[in-house]
């Protein structure tokens, strides 16, 4: 776990964001309130959203009338994302968290069953560090630095 986490504010402009990410080649930083408090997660993923030219959603035409096959809901959050201008209005608000006491193994389980990069830790709702992919491929040579052997799945 890295305990000295870079993180931003709601109302962090996303250029700083970007910055931040790319100077300190991180896929992600945790958004939190001045407490401490997590509130949401921008990632190198959020950011490329910018980039990329909007597309019309999947429809169909029926006798002159657009009819979306995507919920309403998910077509407002992508356009949110694409006018984003502060953390507030690109970051997911649904972070995954774990504690301090998490097994590594759970952590490992959770990045791959999610398909997550990393994992803010919390203690009692505020952060306290993050565990990223990097950090449990560091524990697991740490592990088996002697026997030159990386293990096979249970």
């Amino acid at each position: 776990m890295t305990r000295e986490v870079l993180k931003v504010f709601p109302d962090t402009p996303i250029q700083e964001i970007a910055k931040i990410i790319h100077e300190h080649r991180i896929s992600g930083v945790p958004v939190v309130t001045k407490g401490d408090e997590i509130v949401g997660i921008v990632t190198e993923g959020d950011l490329i959203i910018k980039l990329a030219r909007p597309h019309m959603p999947p429809h169909i035409e029926i006798l002159g009338g657009i009819f979306y096959l995507r919920r309403p809901q998910d077509m407002d959050e992508e356009l949110k994302k694409i006018t984003a201008v502060l953390a507030r209005d690109i970051m997911t608000e649904k972070v995954i968290t774990v504690t301090e006491e998490c097994e590594i193994e759970d952590i490992a389980s959770i990045m791959v069953s999610k398909k997550i990069n990393h994992i803010p830790v919390v203690r009692e709702g505020k952060l306290v560090g993050i565990v990223s992919r990097g950090d449990l491929i560091d524990t697991m040579v740490e592990k088996h630095k002697d026997d030159n052997e990386i293990p096979d799945a249970p």
